[in-house]
């Protein structure tokens, strides 16, 4: 269950790497009632979406014309430095090194061994999102072709626990993944594995859960903006109500009705 109360290795930023700033503030504020404040050309157009006044994700252009429009997920880490050395102990490899935003904190990036990219946020003044769960910010969940490296490559990065929860028939297992000793009060993230022809982009990444009241609204409005359905709303027992989609540059992402938002949630489950 995502928190605020931000532990190492659990998700504490994301933000999503446009094309078209201003056409993606609009789609998601129009989605999710999202309301954009860009920080300026000295920022490079960087932005938080905000809800009630709280940060709930951010927006920015991407820094490379060959990158495809995407979401990135970032964990909590209290020394950057260190988490980079064991990226790449583990056999993953840096896209880029860690580097300081003023005195907000600090970010690196990096991709796993199957070519999941995600980053890294050491807190300095800004210690990760406002509000995550209602809203916002809900569930992350890793699309892998190898789930037993996944589980290995963050274990050893993140010090993460795992529980493997059976999927019907023979579709193999869910991982739930938590931060140590949390427990499934600390879980916060989902592996599955794929086959690449059931991957969009036939490689391994990181998709976020966004928290909403309506999920067939959302996508309904996701589709007349101009998105696409990857999977309508499905009801999963003990979870919710879920839809996988993708915004109209391409990044993928999902929403999220939780059956009780105050039981944790496991929506590959």
């Amino acid at each position: 269950m995502l928190t605020n109360d931000y532990a190492p290795g659990t998700p504490n930023w994301v933000d999503l790497g446009s094309r078209d700033v201003t056409a993606a503030a609009a789609f998601y504020g129009d989605l999710f009632g999202w309301q954009f404040q860009s920080a300026g050309p000295e920022m490079g157009d960087y932005g938080m979406f905000q809800r009630d006044g709280e940060t709930v994700a951010a927006l920015g252009p991407l820094q490379d014309e060959h990158a495809q429009p995407a979401w990135t997920i970032y964990f909590h880490t209290p020394d950057a430095d260190a988490t980079t050395k064991a990226v790449e102990q583990a056999g993953g490899s840096v896209r880029f090194p860690p580097m300081a935003v003023a005195e907000q904190g600090r970010l690196a990036g990096y991709s796993d061994p199957s070519g999941a990219e995600f980053a890294v946020w050491e807190p300095g003044t800004t210690a990760g999102l406002d509000r995550v769960g209602d809203g916002g910010l809900c569930w992350t969940e890793l699309y892998t072709t190898d789930a037993a490296k996944a589980k290995q490559f963050y274990g050893a990065v993140f010090d993460w626990d795992y529980e493997d929860m059976p999927l019907p028939g023979d579709a193999g297992s869910y991982v739930v993944a938590s931060r140590s000793g949390g427990g499934r009060q600390g879980s916060h993230a989902g592996i599955m594995q794929l086959g690449t022809d059931m991957l969009p982009e036939g490689t391994s990444y990181w998709q976020p859960y966004f928290s909403v009241a309506d999920v067939d609204g959302t996508v309904a409005k996701t589709v007349a903006r101009g998105g696409a359905v990857l999977m309508p709303g499905t009801d999963m027992a003990g979870v919710g109500r879920l839809a996988l989609l993708r915004d109209p540059e391409g990044a993928f992402f999902s929403l999220l009705h939780a059956a009780d938002p105050q039981v944790p949630v496991s929506p590959g489950s």
